[in-house]
């Protein structure tokens, strides 16, 4: 890595909710608020922004896991604001913990884990398996 990740770097990211981020686009049955796939994917490119800093050329990040409560509704039209603090650090596995929050209150938190990757031979492995699929 060009400089190291440590324990308690941080990085935030803002987001205006809009239509398109409604929880209708899942299922017509469900609330035209915030969706909970939207708020996991900002928490997940918020983590990702931060260790792109950090990264050598050739490597990249894959989430590995997240564990994420989404705990009140956000209205569309209101911002969302996503704080994502390193947490721990085990060579390339990197852990995440992450706050989400609207212009009123808490709105989610989550542990997300990342891992560094060769970006050669991860897109070598993911074109060899797409070639095993019969067509």
């Amino acid at each position: 890595m060009s400089t190291p990740l440590e324990v308690g770097m941080t990085h935030e990211l803002v987001l205006k909710s809009q239509p398109q981020h409604s929880a209708r686009h899942f299922s017509p049955n469900l609330p035209d608020v915030f969706a909970t796939p939207f708020l996991g994917g900002l928490m997940e490119q918020v983590s990702a922004e931060l260790i792109d800093r950090h990264l050598d050329p050739g490597q990249q990040s894959v989430g590995i896991s997240m564990n994420l409560k989404h705990l009140a509704a956000t209205p569309l039209g209101m911002e969302v604001r996503v704080k994502t603090e390193v947490s721990a650090v085990e060579g390339k596995k990197l852990t995440f913990r992450l706050e989400a929050y609207d212009a009123v209150e808490k709105i989610g938190e989550a542990v997300h884990e990342r891992f560094i990757i060769n970006a050669d031979k991860f897109n070598q492995r993911v074109a060899e398996k797409a070639r095993k699929v019969p067509v």
